[in-house]
């Protein structure tokens, strides 16, 4: 076990800085790292922010909102003067799948739709009709989705043509903030692969999708690497960042990857946020690629294996505002699994991997009179384990050199007891990465990668590592039985 997180002081921090921004489902954050990767004290920031849902599958956010918080967060952090000009670059990731419809002056006309918004279901089963999906997937690492951008193309020319009639461009949430804030929509590599519609192998955008979505390449950002940083204004009243490097945008599961320390195939990450995902970094594409998986290129040689689950902090968040539950829920977490624990598919905003039904919903099962909030709660943490581990179960051959499950995020940080949880579930050992904000440290190393090489950096800050118990190994494999038997009878497609 190594130690938590330490902070270096400025005075102490070494040349040079990095301002990293992460703009996740609950939050825009920032913070200054030092060239070995370390947060350097006192200068970071967070401003709260939630997404906007309804019962139809909306969930979205405002893009001016994002970039006044980004604004904020710089205020709060590159506003310091005792910085002088040591920041040698900004970047920045995003939580992915992101889309926004921009006019020809750099404006939003919709709001920015999140990966969860799954208003285009009808879409994709028109277009599961139309292509194939098969050799869809083998070209770009993606399925048919809702989180994608052909079926949500699709939706907006049916249901606002208006809007799409005045749309000159299409990016991603953090393309329209560097756009507002320096003038550029930097977009990286991952970005754009995440849209749905970059070839994993070549990089470039596939023509038979574009046409599907009816748009045409001109009105995407073309992706760009990590490894060329391009110099901008500093933003007004920031000279702070007079000497400053601007990099493309990436997305946060790359970055969660890196902060983690997963930086090779031998480590899978296990992302444990608001959304969650199992993840690993390969040289190249899966090939073949696992039906239920993705696979994004995320630079000119490798590609990001796995597949993301929508509801993990999401369902426990629910979970804790919903039922009248009991103080402490380490005893909850930790006790004995049980054949009375209701079974539960923790689908409150749709599926993604493995299953990929986006309309998907809660399935709870197995109550009876007896049953308490805490049991609830229970079944709701086993049913988001469960969902790791469908993913797990097809990622194992298309990347069976993976030693070690790291297990990074909120949801880990607030409730380390459910790691034993998921270690039973997997049956393989997990590994607490403690420092929280790993994803808006991955974003600083990745330009630190590019700024300063040879700078050693610090060791990733990790906590215990919980073994999985044979008895309770057992009990998993027949509970995650009748969890595929009611996906097959209730949800699948």
């Amino acid at each position: 076990m190594s130690r938590i997180d330490e902070d270096v002081a400025l005075q102490a921090a070494l040349d040079p800085l990095v301002l990293a921004l992460d703009i996740g489902s609950t939050a825009t954050r920032g913070g200054v790292h030092d060239a070995s990767g370390r947060r350097v004290h006192g200068l970071q920031h967070k401003v709260p922010h939630a997404f906007t849902v309804a019962p139809d599958g909306t969930s979205v956010i405002a893009p001016d909102q994002v970039v006044a918080e980004v604004g904020q967060v710089l205020d709060a952090v590159a506003g310091d003067r005792r910085l002088g000009t040591r920041i040698a670059g900004v970047a920045m990731d995003t939580f992915a799948a992101s889309l926004i419809a921009v006019d020809a002056s750099g404006r939003a006309l919709t709001p920015c739709l999140t990966y969860a918004d799954s208003r285009s279901a009808a879409q994709v089963t028109a277009l599961r009709q139309e292509l194939d999906e098969h050799a869809v997937q083998q070209r770009t690492g993606t399925r048919l989705h809702t989180s994608y951008h052909v079926p949500r193309l699709r939706w907006l020319a049916a249901t606002r043509p208006d809007v799409v009639a005045r749309t000159v461009s299409w990016w991603s949430l953090g393309e329209y903030v560097w756009a507002r804030l320096i003038g550029r929509p930097l977009a990286g590599t991952s970005t754009v692969a995440w849209t749905g519609l970059l070839d994993r192998r070549t990089g470039e955008l596939d023509a038979e999708l574009l046409a599907a979505a009816g748009v045409h390449a001109g009105q995407l950002s073309p992706p760009c690497d990590m490894t060329g940083p391009l110099p901008a204004p500093a933003p007004p009243h920031r000279p702070t960042l007079a000497r400053a490097a601007w990099f493309p945008v990436i997305t946060d599961g790359l970055a969660s990857n890196i902060g983690s320390g997963a930086t090779d195939a031998t480590v899978l990450t296990a992302a444990t946020a608001t959304s969650g995902a199992l993840r690993v970094l390969l040289d190249g594409p899966a090939d073949p690629l696992p039906f239920g998986l993705w696979n994004y290129r995320v630079d000119g040689g490798r590609t990001l294996l796995g597949g993301a689950i929508n509801d993990v902090g999401r369902a426990i968040s629910w979970a804790q505002s919903t039922l009248r539950l009991s103080p402490a829920l380490d005893p909850v977490l930790t006790a004995a699994p049980s054949d009375a624990t209701p079974l539960v598919l923790p689908y409150l905003t749709g599926e993604r991997a493995p299953g990929w039904v986006g309309a998907a919903r809660a399935v709870i099962g197995g109550v009876s009179a007896a049953t308490d909030a805490d049991a609830l709660f229970r079944g709701i943490v086993e049913g988001v384990a469960m969902t790791y581990a469908r993913v797990a179960d097809e990622l194992h051959p298309a990347a069976p050199q993976v030693l070690e499950v790291a297990a990074a995020g909120r949801v880990s940080n607030d409730r380390p007891a459910w790691l034993q949880v998921l270690a039973d579930v997997l049956g393989r050992p997990v590994t607490h990465v403690t420092r929280r904000r790993a994803t808006q440290r991955g974003t600083a190393l990745l330009a630190l990668d590019v700024l300063a090489p040879d700078v050693p950096r610090a060791a990733r800050a990790t906590g215990a590592t919980y073994e999985p118990r044979p008895a309770h190994v057992e009990h998993y494999a027949q509970r995650r039985e009748r969890f595929a038997k009611v996906y097959d009878t209730l949800l699948r497609t």
